[in-house]
């Protein structure tokens, strides 16, 4: 058969492909979500937040940009996510119109999204500020006899600074300090400062401060822990992008949370936006061109919950082209 026919079939699937997505976008409603989740993946709750419309109306305009490809959606117990398809012909579809989407006119909107997360963190930061004295009881809960601290720093013998970034009271902070000639906290709590204040005295500098955008500079760390926090964030991934970041060559991040669950009890008794992480999603957080996976691994703990600790070096050379490590 000859190859024209081939190319005219392959350039009709993609003409009415187009056609979905330009049809698709036809309603202004439709535009402006597509708009605010170019940058963000969101909750239909923190949607809603942001248009000001109702619930009905945002799902029945997001189930129409999903149908079309435009976004994908992910089911996290009781929550649906959203974000923009950067795969595929969608993918390449949004590429080429996103200097559209980032006009002026969707300003307003983008800066609502921006209200939204910042009183998600704002709301964070107080739950934990509330309960910064009662935090270790509260661990003790969940992880009853396991030792999270001990498997995060298993492959730790010496160090010259360690960062625990989402420190909370210092527990582990105090234990890197040990084999760490410096070690820093950040967490953006400032009860939780306060309670590693008076546990770590100046053994330990503090900082304020959120996992989105740390307060280190480049390669200031040769070892940063990421301990049962992502579950608290509305951007995890850029959260573990700021660590590598931080991160000296030849450094190691150890990244501990929770695996994927249906627990939605976490989310009102210890304040967690993420129901949990897959292996898959840490792997491709943690395999990048400048790190190297080494390994997760899994621990059981209570209440049905399972702790993944996945660890990662980053290298001076790029390794295996990126995102293609097995768990």
């Amino acid at each position: 058969m000859p190859a024209c026919y081939y190319i005219r079939i392959y350039t009709y699937r993609h003409f009415m492909q187009i056609n979905t997505f330009s049809k698709a976008l036809s309603d202004p409603t439709r535009a402006r979500l597509l708009a605010i989740l170019l940058e963000h993946e969101l909750s239909v709750g923190e949607v809603v937040r942001a248009m000001g419309i109702s619930q009905p109306r945002v799902s029945r305009h997001l189930k129409i940009l999903h149908e079309s490809g435009l976004l994908h959606s992910r089911r996290e117990g009781l929550w649906n996510f959203y974000r923009v398809s950067d795969e595929g012909i969608a993918g390449d579809y949004v590429r080429a119109i996103s200097f559209l989407l980032e006009n002026k006119e969707f300003a307003a909107d983008r800066e609502a999204v921006r209200k939204v997360l910042a009183e998600r963190s704002r709301e964070v930061r107080t739950f934990f500020d509330e309960i910064a004295e009662d935090w270790g009881g509260l661990q003790r809960e969940i992880f009853g006899n396991f030792d999270l601290n001990h498997e995060v720093l298993a492959g730790l013998s010496h160090c010259t600074c360690g960062v625990d970034l989402g420190c909370g009271t210092g527990e582990l902070l105090e234990q890197m300090a040990g084999c760490c000639d410096k070690v820093i906290g950040v967490d953006s709590s400032p009860g939780m400062l306060q309670q590693a204040r008076g546990r770590l005295g100046d053994r330990a500098s503090l900082r304020i401060g959120a996992l989105e955008h740390l307060p280190l500079a480049d390669a200031e760390a040769d070892f940063a822990a990421i301990s049962m926090v992502l579950h608290h964030l509305s951007d995890p991934e850029k959260a573990v992008a700021e660590a590598i970041r931080v991160l000296r060559p030849g450094g190691h991040l150890v990244v501990a949370d929770f695996a994927a669950h249906n627990n939605e009890r976490m989310r009102t008794l210890y304040g967690d936006r993420r129901l949990g992480f897959t292996k898959e999603q840490l792997v491709n957080w943690l395999q990048t061109t400048e790190m190297q996976m080494e390994g997760i691994r899994s621990f059981p703990v209570n209440k049905g919950l399972t702790i993944l600790v996945s660890t990662a070096l980053k290298g001076n050379t790029p390794v295996n082209g990126g995102k293609n490590a097995s768990s």
